[in-house]
């Protein structure tokens, strides 16, 4: 098995969120559940895809954390399609097919990497705002914007949170335990807090999700994609637009996440990538 060590989400080396791709090859046969948390482990990043090849554009793909499989992930999405583009297995301009267990979702190959997220929902389950509040900043921030809380997935779910400014989103110091706690309870993965700007980017991003062994990730396709979804809805956007969210800021690791939703509300998500180390799994 080959893999790949890719930073997703910039075009510099050691920018990004830097993730874990392992090729199985034409219909390579996945390795045990078993063996793919132990590679997960050992490569140490957030998440790590390990990709069949179905077909000429047609790919599985399954994600791991260090602790466990997740249905989808975006800026390992983002690193596994810029692999196989830059290792020639796709071209420029080629429509793929990903399988994932968030269901089946296009990946367009260019200059970006784009791919489409499934179709977004927002989640009504009961949520103690001011809890949420106390866990993530404490006595840290008295002041949160008149904007709502919600729960969105677009393939995982999140805690969407607006904050009051990047001062505010930078001071963001949350709980781990107790996030993990609330995380597991409402079966989310974590909390995507925004604080939107007018300086070229749509927002600036922070995501923590401590409950799947990941403190704070430094890009976030699916995240910024249920962020989307939620400036959408909160009337923030309209309907076709082009979003660029700066994340990784505080982890010294920036990364521009580029999102668009088309007039039919289909968002995708993407952006660049670069490989910084490959080899070869002796097991």
């Amino acid at each position: 098995m080959r893999y790949f060590i890719v930073d997703a989400f910039t075009s510099a080396a050691f920018g990004g969120n830097p993730a874990g791709v392992v090729l199985l090859g034409m219909d390579g046969k996945f390795p045990s559940e078993k063996v793919m948390l132990q590679v997960a482990a050992e490569l140490r990043y957030s998440e790590t895809a390990f990709v069949q090849q179905n077909g000429p554009c047609e790919f599985t793909v399954r994600y791991f954390t260090p602790k466990s499989e997740v249905d989808l992930c975006g800026h390992a999405t983002i690193a596994t399609f810029g692999v196989l583009r830059q290792e020639g297995i796709v071209g420029d301009g080629a429509s793929c097919m990903n399988h994932t267990l968030a269901g089946d979702l296009e990946v367009n190959i260019g200059e970006h990497v784009m791919m489409q997220m499934a179709t977004p929902q927002a989640i009504d389950k009961p949520l103690d705002v001011d809890r949420l509040h106390r866990i993530m900043a404490g006595e840290a921030q008295r002041s949160w914007p008149d904007m709502a809380v919600e729960i969105i997935s677009t393939g995982l779910p999140d805690i969407i949170m607006p904050v009051d400014g990047v001062e505010a989103l930078n001071a963001l110091r949350p709980d781990m335990e107790a996030l993990s706690e609330l995380s597991r309870e409402l079966d989310v993965v974590g909390v995507h807090a925004v604080a939107l700007t007018d300086d070229g980017y749509t927002g600036h991003v922070r995501n923590f999700g401590p409950l799947y062994g990941v403190p704070e990730e430094s890009a976030t396709g699916t995240a910024n994609a249920a962020l989307t979804h939620y400036l959408q809805r909160q009337g923030v956007i309209s309907c076709p637009a082009e979003c660029r969210f700066l994340q990784g800021e505080a982890m010294e690791r920036p990364s521009v996440v580029a999102t668009n939703v088309d007039a039919d509300g289909i968002i995708r998500v993407g952006g660049q990538c670069c490989i910084i180390a490959r080899g070869d799994l002796m097991v």
